[in-house]
């Protein structure tokens, strides 16, 4: 059994096709977070039932995706880049589980903010995992650039 889980929340699909691919290259288990509440189709209401979350600090259920990850030593973790930091979904995520001794790898999509505080808000929930290097991609991922990135941090299947 291949011991890598890729973990991801995408509202408009660009979080899961990169998590497609990352699952495609390394031949993990794809598991997508879905909340209880979905939030809006639209951008401008998306963005702000997203940014009162955050403010607040709120953790929404996960009715699909908390599973269990003792399985699992490798876990990859995506998100978008929602005002500097992680899908609350996410976040939930990482509260309900114990990565101690686990790699850890973000990923996020973003337009134009890059990681911002991902990587360290991941890294502050995971502080008993190993963190590596995770990629930031915006817009359209590329195969090779994911290909590339996954060489650099020395993944192995």
């Amino acid at each position: 059994m291949n011991n890598t889980l890729i973990v991801y929340y995408s509202l408009f699909q660009n979080t899961k096709n990169l998590a497609l691919e990352i699952a495609k290259q390394t031949g993990g288990t794809l598991r997508e977070l879905i909340p209880d509440k979905n939030y809006s189709f639209d951008y401008n209401t998306a963005a702000k039932e997203v940014r009162n979350e955050i403010s607040r600090g709120f953790c929404p259920k996960l009715i699909s995706g908390n599973e269990s990850i003792n399985d699992y030593q490798t876990i990859f973790i995506g998100t978008p880049n929602w005002f500097k930091t992680l899908a609350p979904p996410v976040m939930s995520f990482l509260r309900q589980h114990d990565f101690t001794g686990k790699i850890v790898i973000p990923f996020c999509t973003h337009g134009g903010g890059g990681f911002c505080q991902i990587e360290s808000d991941i890294a502050k929930e995971c502080s008993k995992s190993i963190i590596l290097p995770g990629i930031a991609v915006n817009g359209t991922v590329a195969p090779k650039e994911v290909t590339n990135w996954l060489g650099t941090i020395g993944y192995k299947l």
